[in-house]
């Protein structure tokens, strides 16, 4: 599984991004997938998961009611769309492919990309 996110950049407080991540696999609805984040010098953290086919999400508390995960299955492709950014988004965004367990650790994931960052500036 090769994951490619892109998308990221810098943005104002209070201003939007959507991140894409695009996944080479044959059967994409076979995988759960999930956003994560690091910021400098922390450690990474979940953000969001969606099921296969998307018919539950999961969000972590800092960002939900302002993100919202999201995919296309027959484009092999899972977003993030991030509303309300302020510093604390700040961060490199990585897509994830769900292995088994708690979608909410990152040992439950096998496949990652090389990230896209992203700059909230006030």
């Amino acid at each position: 599984v090769q994951l490619q996110a892109s998308g990221g950049g810098v943005v104002q407080t209070g201003g939007s991004l959507r991140l894409s991540c695009a996944a080479s696999v044959f059967t994409f609805n076979s995988y759960n997938m999930a956003w994560f984040r690091q910021a400098p010098g922390k450690e990474r953290e979940f953000v969001a998961a969606i099921t296969g086919y998307g018919d539950k999400t999961y969000y972590a508390d800092s960002v939900k009611g302002r993100f919202t995960i999201s995919r296309d299955n027959a484009h092999n492709t899972v977003y993030l769309q991030m509303n309300s950014l302020d510093s604390e988004d700040t961060a490199v965004y990585y897509c994830e492919s769900h292995y088994s367990g708690t979608f909410y650790s990152r040992g439950s994931y096998n496949y990652w990309g090389q990230g896209t960052q992203v700059t909230v500036s006030s």
